[in-house]
């Protein structure tokens, strides 16, 4: 028959039952080899810590002396357990607390921008898959399977992808994880095709179909390569016309006022020549004109807020466009994607055009933003075509087709 006070007598004996704390589960060690037997100690297991599914925690809670009875240890479980209760209310067992506690003390440093984006991956996609899975159950192989499952572009999956990277890498900060089964997972990026630029011909024809404010909108962002939230976000006193040029100090995404994107973003932007004279003109135009008034302020909104980017993209861009013939996909990026492409066609080097663009590293402005437009590229084909032309017929020199030289030879 078992002893029933085994426990108590074994070297490394257990003094207590499991705890049923959230997230937890505690049980009180006899450990002789620990502290040279003079501590019973704690160890909590949680199948979240993912060490072949388990990993103990050793943490001392007193002498022998003090706890010499099951009792007693059962006692110092509570005790502790209701301490680590007071401290930390819940380890995060499931995908959807983890991001929960993500949200509550990292989240809120992030830029709006960011945690907008963030939180559309988790609430669309992430949680309504995962949310209710174990940490320990969420593997590399069915999260890559389940990414190229979704009915949706590279980009976006990778953004999913980097998003519950993020998660569980705020998991191992805490300890909770052992590793982070999103560094495995592979999902390319990659564009299945190039977002569609402006030539300079089409730039110029919608221009021109265009009226302001939404004509000088789209030439200050065409002409400087601002985001649409900077130049959403400017003000009459950003607007150096004495200096020539403008000082970036907030951006504007859905109306939530913010800092600017990166540090680089931060950089005054010239202008010069007839994008001065335009924003000149619309200034003298706009019925909100004034230092601190917005540079684009909505009228519907008594000059108060900026318009929504949406609002003029949807009605006068995209007609505009179309009158004039135009049948790309456009949106506010692309304007900036044209000032980069232009810049670079144009032959104005790497680092200017990273300038320009205030981007971090040229990485960035090569890589995503630069495309070739069609006549650079028919141009810099006849160049080459015209460096490797073959030699005249009446080159001095013997003169001989393949089959004669290989006659020659075999002779």
């Amino acid at each position: 028959m078992k002893d029933p006070d085994h426990h108590m007598r074994h070297p490394r004996g257990h003094l207590g039952d499991r705890a049923n704390a959230p997230g937890t589960g505690g049980c009180a060690w006899r450990d002789e080899q620990f502290g040279r037997g003079q501590h019973p100690v704690l160890g909590w297991s949680d199948p979240t810590f993912a060490h072949e599914g388990r990993v103990y925690r050793k943490v001392v809670v007193g002498t022998i002396e003090q706890f010499p009875t099951k009792t007693a240890a059962k006692l110092a479980v509570e005790t502790f357990r209701s301490t680590i209760n007071a401290v930390n209310p819940a380890v995060p067992v499931t995908l959807r607390q983890l991001v929960k506690h993500y949200e509550e003390i990292e989240l809120p440093s992030k830029a709006f921008s960011t945690q907008r984006t963030f939180q559309t991956s988790l609430k669309t996609w992430v949680l309504p898959q995962w949310g209710e899975h174990k940490l320990s159950d969420v593997r590399t192989v069915e999260v890559e399977g389940w990414l190229h499952s979704l009915p949706l572009a590279n980009a976006t999956k990778a953004k999913i992808r980097n998003t519950m990277h993020v998660i569980f890498a705020h998991a191992g900060r805490h300890e909770w994880i052992a590793s982070n089964p999103m560094t495995l997972v592979r999902q390319s990026a990659k564009r299945e095709k190039l977002p569609d630029v402006l030539e300079l011909d089409e730039l110029k024809k919608l221009l021109a179909e265009l009226e302001n404010p939404v004509r000088a909108l789209v030439f200050l962002t065409a002409a400087t390569g601002l985001r649409v939230s900077e130049a959403l976000g400017l003000k009459w006193s950003d607007v150096y016309f004495a200096a020539g040029e403008i000082r970036l100090s907030r951006a504007v995404v859905h109306q939530h006022v913010g800092d600017m994107k990166t540090e680089a973003s931060q950089k005054p932007v010239p202008m010069g020549g007839v994008l001065l004279e335009a924003l000149q003109d619309w200034r003298r135009q706009a019925p909100y004109r004034q230092m601190a008034d917005w540079v684009f302020a909505s009228p519907d909104m008594d000059g108060k807020q900026p318009y929504w980017p949406e609002t003029p993209l949807r009605c006068y861009v995209h007609p505009a466009a179309k009158r004039v013939g135009i049948t790309k996909a456009l949106g506010w990026h692309s304007f900036r994607r044209t000032f980069a492409t232009l810049l670079k066609g144009g032959g104005e080097d790497v680092k200017t055009v990273q300038e320009l663009m205030r981007h971090a590293n040229s990485r960035l402005t090569l890589d995503v933003y630069a495309q070739a437009l069609t006549p650079a590229k028919r141009a810099a084909h006849l160049k080459l075509v015209g460096l490797i032309q073959p030699a005249a017929e009446t080159a001095i020199g013997p003169s001989w087709s393949h089959s004669e030289d290989a006659v020659a030879v075999s002779g």
